[in-house]
């Protein structure tokens, strides 16, 4: 298991500047929000998004060529999954403090949201899990999510 400082400071920085971006557009900036957003990069996401790269490695170890590429490929966009983007907009919700916006709806949300994004999703996740190291992947999948996380927001709206 891997839980390092350099990954808890960039899940903090990058998570809660792309959500920052989002609720700025939105006019829906609040302080609780960046340092809520602040806390998820720097726990959450900076523990099992790198761990579960290692993990996508470790399984693909067999793998060769094209079907190695696929299927690191296919794992990564596995995870960032409908239930990953639900848990995404609901802690958008509740450093929101909108409570009242944390239901089941979230779901349906994140499945429109994860559906429509799969081919940007497939070009980012491919590149991350085959051209870059494995030490920097967490730093890139963290900016994809940064500008993913402005995608997420105005998700709720577009599939509301």
């Amino acid at each position: 298991m891997v839980y390092t400082k350099q990954n808890i400071l960039k899940g903090a920085i990058i998570y809660s500047l792309g959500d920052t971006l989002a609720s700025l557009m939105l006019h829906e900036f609040s302080w609780i929000r960046v340092l809520g957003m602040m806390l998820v990069g720097a726990t959450i996401y900076a523990f099992e998004i790198p761990n579960y790269f290692i993990w996508i490695d470790k399984k693909t170890t067999n793998l060769k060529g094209i079907k190695k590429t696929i299927h690191k490929t296919i794992l990564a966009i596995l995870y960032f999954n409908p239930l990953w983007i639900a848990r995404h907009l609901f802690f958008i919700k509740l450093f929101s403090q909108n409570y009242n916006a944390i239901n089941i709806h979230l779901l349906q949300i994140a499945f429109w949201s994860f559906l429509v994004n799969i081919p940007i999703s497939a070009i980012a996740n491919y590149s991350i899990q085959n051209k870059i190291k494995l030490d920097w992947r967490f730093m890139a999948s963290a900016i994809f999510s940064g500008i993913m996380a402005i995608y997420y927001a105005m998700s709720e709206t577009w599939f509301s």
